[in-house]
């Protein structure tokens, strides 16, 4: 049975702004990365499920991220669960497997932490997470003109600063320095170092 991802979400500060400010933005971010309600949903008001595959999780937890914190004072708390679906239906909140239970029990052991994973590889999660830690020492602090480059960024992988400088409507120089800002040469490096163990659970 081949892996997937679960994505358990919910909006941090949801209730400080308006929810027409911040779900449109969620959902065109979620279905980038999938069809609802087949593979994801938002349900309890400010919270999501998504599901993806593993190589993608990480960057669809990244990019949800710098979604909300385009809105000062928002962020996002994501468990990510690797692992089969032995159960499918037609909505996403109603299948099952063991991608589903790691994320909803990492879900809930969250608590301060914005992000974390589990799989059935507790060495590889112990790993990750602490890499999480650190990068949200960074993260957590992204502004919102920080995150909306960041977002375009990780949506456009291929594209180069002056291609990014175009889409947003800024110099380059402005790309560069918000990149900088976020330590984003640095989530690429978490991002590759993901991507290249993942495929290997």
């Amino acid at each position: 049975m081949e892996n997937i991802a679960i994505l358990t979400g919910d909006v941090v500060n949801s209730r400080a702004i308006a929810p027409q400010q911040w779900m449109p933005l969620l959902k065109e971010t979620l279905f980038y990365f999938g069809n609802e309600p087949k593979e994801w949903e938002v349900y309890r008001g400010d919270s999501f499920q998504l599901q993806t595959r593993p190589a993608l999780a990480l960057t669809a937890a990244l990019t949800l991220k710098a979604t909300l914190k385009e809105l000062k004072g928002l962020d996002v708390r994501i468990a990510i669960g690797i692992g089969d679906k032995s159960y499918d239906a037609q909505k996403i909140t109603e299948a099952n497997g063991t991608a589903f239970v790691y994320s909803g029990q990492c879900f809930q052991h969250l608590k301060k932490l914005n992000l974390a994973i589990a799989t059935q590889n507790k060495t590889f999660d112990q790993t990750m997470n602490l890499m999480f830690k650190l990068a949200s020492l960074t993260m957590d602090n992204w502004q919102p003109a920080t995150a909306r480059v960041v977002k375009t960024a990780l949506l456009q992988p291929e594209a180069s600063q002056v291609e990014l400088a175009t889409l947003l409507g800024k110099s380059q120089s402005t790309i560069s320095e918000a990149l900088l800002r976020a330590g984003y040469d640095e989530i690429n490096q978490l991002l590759n170092y993901y991507k290249q163990y993942i495929t290997n659970l």
